[in-house]
């Protein structure tokens, strides 16, 4: 009988290049031509790949772009842990401010929140998962996860899209201010 054997995994690999030289390309045109006017077949060429490997991989340019948006924020990363909600929170609206106040991330969650369409955002979907982490430190708060959307992120977001230059040094500590009157 001949031993069997299991081929070694790949870690990273093609794959891995792949994604990153996509995500690099989205950023760069972004910031040099806009978010409207960027195509996959763009981002295809700057990145080397074909582009049915955008498509396989995302489907569609919308798609993409929502991804792309919450890249950086990437929901794994160690949050924020003051030992105290309040604090714990300004300093994770701090960290989202300072992130969606880089042009190219304000141009990406535009187009992410646009391709969503009736669905939930990736950007929606993982501050919800933040926002539960948080609460799971500390069960006794009396704030909701929907209370820190709501007060916190949602306004930040808004103005993102709509009032970029209203985003500044105060304005995470204002919104967590208000969630706690």
């Amino acid at each position: 009988m001949e031993p069997t054997t299991t081929p070694a995994r790949r870690t990273g690999g093609r794959s891995a290049a792949v994604i990153h030289n996509v995500r690099t390309a989205v950023e760069e045109l972004v910031e040099e031509k806009g978010q409207d006017r960027v195509t996959v077949p763009m981002i295809a060429e700057r990145a080397g790949v074909n582009p049915t490997s955008i498509y396989r991989r995302w489907g569609d340019l919308p798609t993409l772009i929502n991804d792309i948006a919450t890249y950086q924020l990437d929901p794994t990363r160690p949050l924020p842990e003051n030992g105290d909600l309040r604090a714990d929170l300004t300093a994770w609206a701090r960290e989202i401010v300072a992130h969606y106040s880089n042009p190219v991330n304000a141009a990406l969650l535009r187009g992410g929140a646009s391709a969503a369409g009736e669905q939930q955002s990736n950007c929606l979907r993982n501050r919800r998962i933040e926002a539960n982490l948080f609460l799971e430190r500390y069960p006794d708060s009396g704030v909701t996860a929907e209370d820190i959307l709501d007060l916190v992120i949602a306004p930040i977001v808004y103005r993102v899209i709509f009032l970029p230059w209203t985003l500044d040094d105060s304005t995470a500590e204002h919104l967590v201010a208000r969630l706690f009157e």
